[in-house]
């Protein structure tokens, strides 16, 4: 399955690579489909792919930590 979500990653948590590990820790395939980032902000459109179980299980990882998952409402990112 596929799922496409907007993240956003608050100021202390720019720099870090979050969707790396996602990646790895998780059996997904995360694919970048649109960024923004500045030093304040970070703002990602991602998609995953994988079994649905593990996509939430990733996405509970991110949110986590402190980044807000949405989903992606309208196919903008295609």
């Amino acid at each position: 399955m596929k799922r496409k979500v907007y993240l956003t990653f608050p100021r202390d948590l720019i720099r870090e690579p979050l969707i790396y590990h996602v990646g790895h820790q998780f059996d997904v395939v995360t694919n970048i489909r649109c960024a923004n980032i500045t030093e304040d902000l970070g703002l990602v459109g991602l998609e995953f792919e994988g079994e649905a179980s593990e996509i939430e299980a990733a996405m509970d990882f991110l949110k986590e930590k402190g980044v807000k998952v949405e989903p992606v409402v309208m196919d903008v990112v295609e």
